[in-house]
């Protein structure tokens, strides 16, 4: 089921991907994230006095050995992450370049999130989806294992946009259903006011976030000639003109813009990435799996 999403080239290549969080809680199992609990794991970190109830594969024979006493080689424990994968379903998400109409922003996304739900999956993690729409919240709770991949897979293919962000009342669910600690990935144009004040709540909530920002590449490199209708599918606004005489003011505004998100997502403490329609996914994950990885 991966594969009717994920190309095999793509596929291939995120084996070479991690999924790392910078702080992990965990929910109980073994995974690949250390957390501040001791027990039986991978990391080595000190010795203790053998007790009763002390699993004997735990015990340093050799140390025995040595000196004629029993000790425990005490591990940090590894703990599966809980994942949350927020995809903006908003009307501006359906939009596509003019040189593959058929890849909207949303298919993007939908890839994007995919990506990153089988790397987290292959390393034992949980992942949960939410499709962050104007009326409703699409939410599919976080699962591990082989049996989650086929939800996934579903509720990535029937996700749908169109209207506005939802509102800061409809995302009270979120509240109610992610923990501090979770990491939560919000994958979206970033446009929205209201998408970059909620990766903002969450990270001071104690989540820790990352934002992926998806443009298309007419959006990054303004290519138009001539004269155009720009249309904005939330708002209906329309702006008409000769498109080489806005080129150089609209790219300078628009750099300006994405300085200013930047700004403002570094003084929440909330790691970033932004890719285009016309790069591989994973090129835009190398930006962001990694705690405190460039933009």
């Amino acid at each position: 089921m991966a594969h009717a999403l994920i190309p095999p080239d793509v596929l291939s290549r995120l084996k070479n991907l991690r999924l790392a969080a910078a702080r992990s809680t965990g929910a109980g199992g073994i995974g690949q994230h250390a957390s501040h609990t001791r027990g039986a794991g991978l990391e080595f970190v000190q010795y203790r006095g053998y007790e009763p109830g002390d699993a004997l594969r735990q015990v340093d024979w050799k140390l025995y050995a040595r000196s004629d006493r029993f000790f425990v080689r005490e591990a940090e424990r590894e703990s599966p992450l809980t994942l949350w994968l927020l995809v903006d379903g908003s009307a501006s998400m359906a939009q596509s370049d003019r040189a593959r109409p058929e890849w909207s922003r949303l298919d993007g996304a939908r890839l994007i999130a995919a990506c990153i739900a089988e790397i987290a999956l292959r390393q034992g993690d949980r992942v949960g989806l939410v499709g962050l729409h104007a009326t409703d919240l699409r939410m599919l709770p976080p699962r591990a294992g082989t049996r989650a991949h086929n939800g996934l897979w579903l509720a990535l293919q029937a996700l749908e946009c169109g209207g506005h962000f939802p509102a800061r009342a409809r995302l009270a669910p979120l509240w109610e259903r992610t923990r501090a600690g979770d990491l939560v990935i919000l994958i979206g144009d970033l446009f929205d006011e209201a998408a970059v004040a909620l990766a903002e709540r969450l990270a001071a909530a104690g989540r820790e976030v990352r934002t992926i920002q998806l443009l298309t590449a007419e959006e990054r490199d303004f290519p138009f000639d001539g004269s155009f209708l720009f249309h904005d599918a939330e708002t209906g606004a329309e702006i008409q003109g000769d498109a080489r005489a806005m080129r150089d003011g609209y790219l300078e505004r628009f750099s300006a813009a994405l300085r200013a998100l930047d700004a403002r997502l570094d003084a929440a403490g909330i790691a970033r990435a932004r890719g285009a329609l016309d790069e591989p996914p994973d090129r835009v994950l190398h930006r962001i799996l990694a705690p405190g990885a460039p933009a």
